[in-house]
């Protein structure tokens, strides 16, 4: 698994505790948070596309969104990292591209979670990873995980639990 460093674990952690925001709010179980390079909490949001009825509202899309109503320039974000608590999907790899991001680091992978979503037949995904999008990128993206995988993993065991005992 790649290493992080204590900063990357730290905006990590607070991206898993977002994810928990996420399903107690109604909706799947994922959190995006934006750091700088020096490691400040620049954005961060919960997956809210249940609770809102907008299947783009996943929640690097929301992080993104809170960033540019900060104000935030394309220059600091060349700068930041994406810290995910699941694998970006593809609509949200698009995302962070454009937005300028250089930088990802996530915690459960997206073959992980398929295994969860499974559970539940509408809940499919478009199966390729982030690093697939971001290899056909004009610029390097860098991209680390899955890491801090138990603790990332631990609010989906919760979630798709309910789908079983149906």
């Amino acid at each position: 698994m790649p290493e992080i460093n204590d900063a990357d674990a730290r905006l990590l952690r607070r991206a898993i505790e977002l994810s928990a925001v996420a399903t107690s709010n109604g909706n799947r179980p994922f959190g995006a948070v934006i750091g700088s390079a020096s490691g400040e909490l620049l954005a961060e949001a919960a997956n809210s596309n249940r609770q809102t009825g907008d299947c783009t509202a996943h929640a690097e899309v929301m992080a993104l969104h809170e960033a540019a109503t900060k104000g935030l320039s394309r220059e600091v974000l060349a700068q930041a990292t994406m810290y995910a608590s699941g694998e970006p999907c593809v609509m949200c790899a698009g995302a962070i591209f454009w937005s300028g991001i250089g930088r990802v680091v996530f915690g459960i992978d997206a073959v992980r979670m398929r295994a969860f979503r499974k559970l539940d037949s509408g809940a499919g995904d478009l199966e390729w990873s982030c690093e697939d999008i971001y290899a056909r990128s004009p610029r390097p993206i860098e991209v680390h995980g899955p890491v801090l995988l138990e603790e990332a993993t631990a609010p989906h065991t919760a979630y798709w639990a309910r789908f079983q005992a149906d």
